[in-house]
């Protein structure tokens, strides 16, 4: 949950300066300290002192007007285990999905009601996608999403349609009905499409990268213009390259993590 989400400041001086970590939200380069101190409730003197600190650390770097997040969480993120895992095993085959097809390439991993995009390579002929790697999206209205929902633990889709399916578009599924069964046409066909349901003008297809109990790990897709990406046509690429993913993670040490 986002900082400025929070109804409460964290006791603990770890919480707090968790807390200043995540107010910043996609697209914001840098913060003010008033800006901060307003998003995460936390005293001026105090978010002051913590910033020092973690700017000690590289955790974050002031500026003359404020402060951006710094390498060193950049560092950090990149050796996480699971995820780097992940995109290594991936990137070949990404690769090749780009090759071809010249569209937008996504990977993405399942978090809470959402999806985090942890690959993106961007088509040279297709539209301008709002996903950005380490952004996230609501799982109901996009591929990668229902791919991870329709393949998932009963508790992934429990905690997304107890949150609400949100409408963000004309053409974004809300009704849980109608919603379950496209799940089940998921499962049946193995692959997610998405016809502008996240954003206008957009379409998609996806497939679950899964587990050896068939658990989906991950997602792979491909996303370009509504009017003109062929999703009945792409499905069969998307499909090969999530199940060459799968079989790379399932011959990997269980040790080294997915």
């Amino acid at each position: 949950m986002r900082s400025a989400d929070r109804d409460t400041v964290p006791n603990s001086v770890l919480g707090r300066a968790l807390t200043l970590l995540t107010a910043f939200r996609p697209g914001d380069a840098e913060l003010s300290l008033a800006e901060l101190c307003r998003r995460t409730g936390i005293p001026k003197a105090t978010a002051h002192r913590l910033l020092g600190e973690l700017a000690e650390w590289d955790v974050v770097e002031r500026t003359p007007t404020g402060v951006r997040l710094g390498m060193r969480l950049f560092e950090l993120g990149t050796m996480a285990p699971r995820q780097r895992g992940l995109r290594e095993a991936a990137a070949p085959f990404l690769a090749d999905l780009f090759e071809a097809t010249h569209e937008t390439v996504h990977l993405a991993v399942p978090d809470g009601v959402d999806v985090v995009y942890l690959q993106k390579l961007d088509g040279r002929r297709g539209p301008p996608v709002a996903s950005r790697i380490g952004g996230r999206m609501p799982a109901h209205c996009t591929g990668v999403g229902k791919a991870l929902l329709a393949f998932g633990p009963p508790d992934r889709l429990a905690a997304v349609l107890a949150a609400g399916l949100r409408r963000r578009t004309p053409r974004t599924v809300v009704a849980p009905g109608l919603f379950d069964q496209e799940l089940a046409a998921v499962r049946r066909n193995g692959v997610a499409e998405e016809h502008e349901e996240s954003t206008v003008g957009i379409a998609c297809v996806a497939a679950p990268v899964l587990d050896a109990d068939g658990l989906a790990l991950a997602a792979v897709s491909i996303t370009g213009w509504a009017n003109r990406l062929d999703t009945a046509r792409l499905a069969p690429a998307v499909r090969t390259a999530a199940l060459g993913i799968s079989r790379v993670l399932r011959t990997r040490d269980p040790s080294d993590g997915p």
